[in-house]
């Protein structure tokens, strides 16, 4: 198998000339952009710019106006709803916000996306429960209510939550946005660790440098619509750019 054919099948993630618009203004004009297995990369932009707009269109809730996105070589946006939904179960999804449900316990919480799915059997789901809550180090967590956890703590029960499928990338929106440094900085580290023990490719909006800097084997910024430069932290935080310089001014 050449080097060209590993590439390939390396490769999890791939966004084609992805366009996206609302009503007469454009958010992405031409976004291209490729996620090997365990890579982590990190979206930079300015606040409105279309960040989250990119993980919407390729976990499915937006629809792109053009453009391709390709999940394990497969293209997303062509499958049937019964095939887009088998492939979505290999897709984290991390919101801002956690996105708990708040009349149920954490275990609830953690056994509701795999009693959901169509081939669900009735088991015991406890012992993959307590590994994902020791992951996050909120075991003793369990038969509380979301009401009852601090922010940055739900934002550990939504990262259990969806490691709960086993997925094989996950998408995270501002997963340390509304937090203290402090809290911020152990999500960051969970972030990583998840990444190292499971080998999952990890696609992430944040406007958090420290994170970025921790986290990311490679950042893309986006401006006007498309990815105006790419690097690692070290190679972007020496970039001459002004729009690329004013991210790490201040971190």
């Amino acid at each position: 198998m050449n080097s060209s054919d590993t590439d390939k099948k390396d490769i999890v993630l791939r966004l084609n000339d992805i366009q996206k618009s609302f009503g007469s203004v454009t958010i992405l004009s031409d976004v291209n952009l490729s996620i090997v297995k365990g890579e982590t990369v990190v979206i930079l932009g300015r606040s409105g710019t279309g960040k989250s707009v990119i993980l919407k269109c390729i976990i499915g809730l937006l629809r792109p106006d053009s453009g391709s996105v390709e999940l394990f070589g497969q293209q997303f946006l062509n499958l049937s709803e019964k095939e887009e939904n088998k492939l979505r179960i290999k897709i984290g999804f991390l919101f801002q916000s956690g996105a708990l449900y708040d009349s149920m316990t954490v275990r609830q919480n953690l056994e509701f996306p795999i009693i959901r799915q169509p081939d669900y059997k009735k088991s015991d789901l406890s012992p993959k429960v307590i590994e994902q809550l020791k992951n996050v180090g909120l075991e003793e967590s369990i038969d509380k209510v979301p009401s009852e956890l601090s922010g940055g703590m739900q934002k550990r029960i939504g990262l259990a939550r969806t490691l709960m499928l086993d997925p094989q990338i996950i998408l995270y929106d501002e997963p340390t946005t509304g937090l203290d440094p402090f809290t911020s900085n152990e999500i960051s580290h969970l972030i990583l660790s998840m990444q190292n023990k499971y080998n999952v490719s990890s696609l992430i909006v944040t406007h958090d440098m420290a994170c970025a800097k921790l986290v990311a084997d490679r950042i893309v910024v986006l401006k006007d619509g498309k990815f105006a430069a790419e690097g690692t932290y070290e190679e972007l935080e020496k970039s001459e750019d002004e729009f690329v310089k004013g991210f790490f001014e201040f971190s």
